[in-house]
């Protein structure tokens, strides 16, 4: 079963598709393997090949389920590029081929998978992003795990790392977004029935991510996220364009925090419920220096403003000569509501020889909200 906002019917799409140069993004939105995603993208690119539109299969992963293969149908298919890495064979979209050959739509599965090695760009979003520079229009689908900022509430859910992970602007690229949705109990029994993997992978899937807790965490985290994205979309709509209200965000970084990356996915998904821009800001004193510090501290922190700006933050670097009085200059620069900084776990000695950052900085910056995040 899968849902959208007034579910529009499957000509609005169509409508979408004749209104802009730029290509237009369709991602069909899951919690799990075998919910039906793929499924109902080939469903709407059989209706839009009815309609007259020219469709292609640029990629689909059917994963040898035979209710996906037999609705590929007669839809045609971009064959697929070879590559040889390390002595194994494997199948990749061919971009070139499908810009060459120009669909009006096209169907690509899998919005975060990896590229192999040596091809142009390292995932499958990226190239998306050039099919709709080209203005070609696609349909996707994605699982709500595979989101950069939900990263660490899906660890937390399920104990599960999920590597494949994609920044939360490609969703935002989309110009429609459809849940498809299914209960625990029913996704269970697909699996049983052997709808979703091979007979000899199912019993692992059921004790392991097919748990009904880890499915229900993930279904309401799915539905959590579409119910926020779709009212964003009606706000945008009725204001008629977007409209950033008075927050301003301010997540505060250094080079020895080691959940950096769990501080800016929660600076990413609060500024994105409170539609506030947010800034990702290495707080550098004389102590933190780059003539200081290793050089393996200066990767660890070109990474995470790397990841910063991939999450949607204007990352930056502050100098002080106190790490408390800067933030609370940069606060009061940039007229921040909310600074979010990350837990520490002080010696007792550091308590009675000094306040420690937290009570200082409520101290000092009035009007600011200070949210403190995990163990960093």
């Amino acid at each position: 079963m899968s849902t959208e906002s007034a579910r529009p019917n499957p000509e609005h799409f169509l409508a979408l598709i004749r209104q802009h140069e730029r290509g237009r993004l369709k991602v069909y939105l899951g919690f799990a393997a075998g919910v039906g995603k793929t499924y109902e993208m080939l469903q709407e690119g059989h209706r839009l090949k009815r309609q007259g539109v020219d469709v292609v299969i640029g990629v689909v992963e059917t994963h040898g389920r035979s209710e996906t293969i037999a609705q590929l149908g007669e839809l045609e298919q971009v064959p697929q590029r070879r590559v040889e890495y390390r002595g194994v064979t494997l199948q990749e979209m061919d971009l070139d081929a499908i810009l060459a050959r120009h669909p009006t739509v096209i169907l690509v599965d899998e919005l975060a998978h990896t590229n192999a090695p040596g091809s142009r760009n390292a995932k499958r979003y990226q190239d998306v992003e050039e099919l709709l520079r080209a203005g070609i229009h696609v349909l996707s689908t994605l699982n709500i795990q595979h989101l950069e900022s939900a990263y660490d509430l899906v660890e937390r859910a399920t104990g599960v790392k999920v590597k494949e992970r994609i920044p939360d602007y490609v969703l935002g690229l989309a110009d429609q977004i459809v849940n498809v949705d299914l209960s625990a109990e029913d996704l269970r029994e697909r699996l049983l029935a052997g709808h979703i993997y091979p007979q000899e992978r199912i019993e692992r899937a059921l004790d392991h991510f097919f748990t009904p807790d880890n499915l229900t965490r993930l279904r309401e985290l799915a539905l959590g996220e579409i119910a926020h994205l779709l009212d964003r979309r009606r706000r945008e709509k009725t204001d008629g364009e977007k409209q950033q209200g008075a927050d301003r965000i301010m997540v505060c970084l250094s080079s020895r925090s080691p959940a950096a990356a769990a501080l800016l996915r929660k600076g990413a998904r609060l500024a994105d419920r409170l539609n506030a821009p947010w800034y990702a800001v290495y707080i550098q004193t004389p102590r933190e220096n780059m003539e200081r510090v290793d050089a393996a501290t200066q990767r660890d922190v070109a990474n995470t403003l790397a990841l910063a700006q991939q999450l949607g933050a204007v990352p930056m670097t502050f100098k002080g000569d106190d790490v408390v009085s800067t933030i609370s200059a940069f606060a009061k620069e940039y007229a921040v509501t909310h600074i979010l900084i990350g837990r520490t776990r002080q010696p007792w000695y550091r308590r009675w020889l000094g306040q420690p950052v937290l009570d200082r900085l409520i101290e000092q910056i009035d009007n600011v909200d200070v949210l403190v995040v995990g163990n960093a």
